[in-house]
């Protein structure tokens, strides 16, 4: 794909409204450490430090949608419960429209726990009830469905098997969005696909494919064609976008050569949810006017991204426009969201996490030791900045005397500084602490210079929480912000 045309989907992007229909999960991953076995059973005893909800199931479809800023629709049923609550809050704050998120007394909210210790898995548990809507709920999902398709741009069919979308729902999505010439795409579930018939593009894994098309081994690239071909004409689908793992992705269509795209060596961390970005980076890029060719060689990137991430992790458009231009380091500058994404690939790695946080407005020499010592009890530091408004709060007007931009590519030029992250209250009144900020990166370490002591600094309660500790710096005599710009001014005077 040309970069011009990659950029110029990237900004249609923003404009395209897309629905899913699936069932929407809840994703918790509880963490600790295992010291030791239990007396009762011969089984690990996890000592539970933190823990961490996310959208599953097609809320991470949703989630990569809106990542790359789409505007996306949820379509699902959750359980009257706090589950379901949650589910809904996790999707507002991601500006994921929830008008067709219905509520079903007779279903519990799917929620999937896993459990680690370090990076390691020891357990999961899914809690779920599989069956099928009442008649009463499917006809009401329907009307939903008609009236969230009337402003539509494509459908996503996110097929988990969990009996929400039943043979008669999936056809009158189809029969609705092909009606209005809405792109539907649809990641398959189970053997038989002719159930998606009619569908412009679905979206298997190798291992699906051989499934649904009875074959034993799918190895090179004539298997796949051959199969895809197969299940083109068994099911009655326009198209089939296979994806390989390392092998990259194959784009079968009724008509026209096969595309075959490769992907380059990576780091891979976690493979789950690669397929939930696939079909979201395609949708979005057919939605936005591409052809299914380029839209599969776009989302080709996405999921090399995706997969050096840890868990469930969206991708995002400015990811991908960094991998199109060939950008590898860290971005200097991070948004709450992108560090906490690489505090887990860090902690993945079993790499300890130091934070701490403050305005750098005047780098010194105090600050540049101080910085460097924390790196020293640490493997990575990250450092919260507070942005220009946070500043005046606490500074005064005629501060920071250099703006956030400014401030931030300064302190990402130490070798002390990992990351940079952006904190802090828009205006007087709110909380201009760094605790939300810690709360999502859950540090191991918090770092404050000074001669505080624990009590007395705001951010503790929330640093030990998540099982980190705090630790006082010795500070730099001599050395301030508010001394060094006394010092500028007397001498202009």
């Amino acid at each position: 794909m040309e970069r011009f045309d990659a950029e110029k989907c990237l900004k249609n992007m923003t404009s395209a409204r897309i629905l899913v229909a699936g069932d929407i999960m809840l994703d918790r991953f509880v963490y600790g450490a295992v010291e030791r076995i239990s007396p009762e059973s011969p089984v690990p005893v996890l000592s539970i430090s933190r823990e961490n909800s996310m959208l599953g199931g097609a809320g991470n479809t949703l989630a990569n949608l809106a990542g790359l800023g789409v505007k996306p629709v949820a379509l699902s049923v959750v359980g009257n419960d706090k589950e379901g609550s949650e589910i809904r809050k996790l999707a507002e704050a991601l500006d994921i429209n929830t008008a067709g998120l219905l509520i079903d007394d007779e279903r519990p909210t799917i929620v999937k726990t896993r459990f680690l210790a370090g990076h390691q898995q020891l357990l999961r548990t899914d809690f779920e009830r599989k069956q099928p809507l009442s008649q009463a709920k499917e006809k009401a999902l329907l009307q939903k469905a008609e009236e969230l398709l009337a402003d539509a741009d494509a459908l996503i069919i996110s097929d988990y098997g969990k009996g929400m979308l039943s043979d008669h729902v999936i056809r009158a999505l189809i029969e609705n969005a092909r009606a209005k010439k809405i792109h539907v795409l649809v990641d398959p579930k189970g053997f038989d696909y002719a159930r998606y018939k009619g569908a412009s593009v679905i979206t298997p894994n190798k291992k699906e494919l051989a499934e649904a098309t009875g074959q034993a081994r799918l190895d090179s690239d004539e298997d796949i064609v051959k199969a895809a071909r197969k299940l083109i004409d068994q099911s009655g689908v326009e198209a089939v976008v296979a994806t390989r793992s390392r092998d990259g992705m194959s784009v079968v269509q009724k008509k026209g050569e096969p595309v075959h795209l490769r992907t380059k060596d990576i780091e891979v961390f976690d493979v789950s949810g690669a397929g939930d970005t696939v079909i979201a980076t395609i949708a979005a890029a057919l939605a936005a006017g591409a052809e299914l060719n380029d839209a599969a060689a776009l989302a080709n990137i996405a999921a090399s991204i995706v997969v050096s991430k840890v868990g469930t992790a969206p991708v995002r458009a400015q990811e991908l426009r960094d991998a199109l231009d060939g950008v590898t380091a860290l971005a200097e500058l991070c948004t709450p969201e992108e560090a906490a994404e690489n505090v887990r690939r860090w902690k993945a790695k079993g790499l300890k996490i130091g934070f701490t946080n403050g305005c750098f407005d005047v780098l010194h020499v105090g600050h540049v030791s101080y910085l460097a010592e924390a790196r020293k009890k640490c493997d990575r530091l990250v450092v919260g900045l507070n942005h220009d408004a946070s500043v005046r709060i606490l500074k005064g007007e005629g501060r920071p005397v250099h703006d956030e931009a400014s401030r931030a590519a300064v302190l990402s030029a130490l070798s002390s500084v990992d990351m940079v992250v952006m904190f802090g209250a828009e205006k007087e009144g709110q909380d201009n602490t760094a605790i939300a900020l810690i709360e999502k990166l859950q540090p191991d370490f918090y770092f404050k210079g000074g001669d505080y002591t624990e009590s007395q600094i705001p951010e503790s309660p929330a640093v030990k929480a998540s099982g980190g500790q705090v630790c006082i710096m010795p500070f730099a005599e001599g050395h301030s912000t508010t001394a060094s710009i006394a010092k500028i001014k007397g001498r202009a005077a």
